[in-house]
């Protein structure tokens, strides 16, 4: 085969530093659209990108030379700077150390969209920290509780 094909889908969750609630109101919006810009600029197609007030979830396809960890970090990186310079008021903001990657088979694109435009829904009988241990376990990655967060 003379040329490489790949189509790689993530889905990727991160929280904001301790779970705060800190994404709120118009703000939200605004922080999941430019995060979509930072990896339709950088690192190939944001499918979709929601959360809630204290975490941030994307179903994206990166471009096959790209590693998830320095997209990621990245993405956070880029993004609390633009939430440092747009709302001044949250200087102390931060994301977590880690995230949450998962490969997306194309067959199940349409729910994994569907559940994270659902994410305020969701998220009025489950908190992030067993959303986060359910996906885990969904997966099959493996995971000591203790050191979870």
């Amino acid at each position: 085969m003379s040329q490489s094909y790949a189509k790689l889908t993530y889905h990727c969750t991160f929280s904001t530093k301790d779970r705060k609630n800190l994404l709120y109101g118009n703000m939200r919006p605004r922080l999941h659209a430019y995060i979509a810009r930072i990896i339709n600029r950088d690192f190939g197609i944001a499918r979709e990108v929601g959360g809630t007030d204290n975490h941030v979830h994307i179903l994206c396809d990166l471009f096959p030379t790209l590693d998830v960890a320095g997209v990621m970090n990245r993405v956070k990186s880029l993004s609390s700077g633009w939430i440092h310079r747009e709302f001044p008021r949250l200087s102390g903001f931060g994301w977590q150390r880690g995230y949450g990657a998962f490969s997306v088979s194309a067959s199940v694109l349409p729910s994994v969209k569907t559940y994270i435009r659902q994410q305020e829904h969701h998220h009025k009988t489950l908190s992030f920290k067993e959303e986060f241990r359910r996906l885990l376990e969904k997966h099959g990655v493996e995971f000591d509780a203790e050191y979870l967060f």
